[in-house]
This record gives structure tokens, C-alpha cells and sequence, in this order.
């Protein structure tokens, strides 16, 4: 079983993308072989909109994802650790939350829709991985 940490343009494009792009999607979160690692900074990052905007296939997707991911509490420890790693390698606030939350989940892979030369790729201690739509 791989651990795997799935950013939010991932869950996104399971919904939203192209035909091509989707389908990459939903064949990574349909992958019998993944576990999945998340926290409620993610369900926060693609929950709220969905739920506005009325999106109910989309909620329906986030929501089956969440009630299947082992979600990681949130705490002050893990924030300090997140702040840590921001400044290591020059990481957004929430993109270091996540990354944190993928360690401490014991995720394997973190895959992401950033390109490869994002600041996110300098991160080590985890296989940072492009979702294979982007291929650079």
C-alpha cells in the first residue's frame, strides 16, 4: 500500500479537469494500491467553494475522499514543524502545512499540480511527485 498525500489541484481536476486530466485524477484516487494522508487545511483549501457554489457532484467527490483519508490533527506542534519547513525551503504557508501533514502522516508521496520548479520540489524527507498531466 503507498501512503499519499494529494494536493488540492489534484482533487480539483478529479472534478473539474479536462476529460484527459480527470480521468489521471480519478485513476490515482480510484488506485487500489494508495492510502491517502490528509488534514482539514486541504478539506478547507476545496470544501467551502463547492458547498457555496452548489457543486454537489464535486462535494460528493471531497466528501467520499475525506471519510476514506486518514486525516492528521491539526495542532501547535505541527504548525511550528510546518513554519520550519516554510522557511527551509521557501514554501507558501498552506503548501507547508501540507507537506508537514504528508510527514506526519507517514505518506510516502506527495503528488501535485505545481510545476517541478515550484518551491515545494526542494522539499526532502518525502518523494514530491507532478501529476503526470503536467510531465514538467
Amino acid at each position: 500500500m503507498i501512503h499519499t498525500f494529494l494536493d488540492a489541484g489534484i482533487l480539483i481536476a478529479a472534478v473539474r479537469g479536462q476529460d484527459a486530466e480527470a480521468a489521471q485524477a480519478l485513476a490515482i484516487l480510484e488506485d487500489p494500491e494508495r492510502s491517502f494522508v490528509a488534514s482539514d487545511f486541504l478539506r478547507m483549501e476545496v470544501l467551502p467553494k463547492a458547498l457555496y457554489y452548489q457543486r454537489p457532484a464535486e462535494v460528493a467527490l471531497y466528501e467520499r475522499f475525506f471519510s476514506k483519508a486518514r486525516l492528521i490533527p491539526v495542532s501547535a506542534a505541527l504548525v511550528t514543524q510546518a513554519y520550519t519547513e516554510a522557511c527551509t525551503c521557501g514554501l507558501s504557508a498552506l503548501d507547508a502545512l501540507h507537506v508537514t501533514v504528508a510527514k506526519a502522516g507517514g505518506a510516502e508521496e506527495f503528488i501535485t499540480t505545481e510545476r517541478t520548479t515550484a518551491p515545494l520540489f526542494r522539499v526532502t524527507g518525502i518523494v514530491i511527485k507532478p501529476f503526470p498531466s503536467l510531465g514538467s
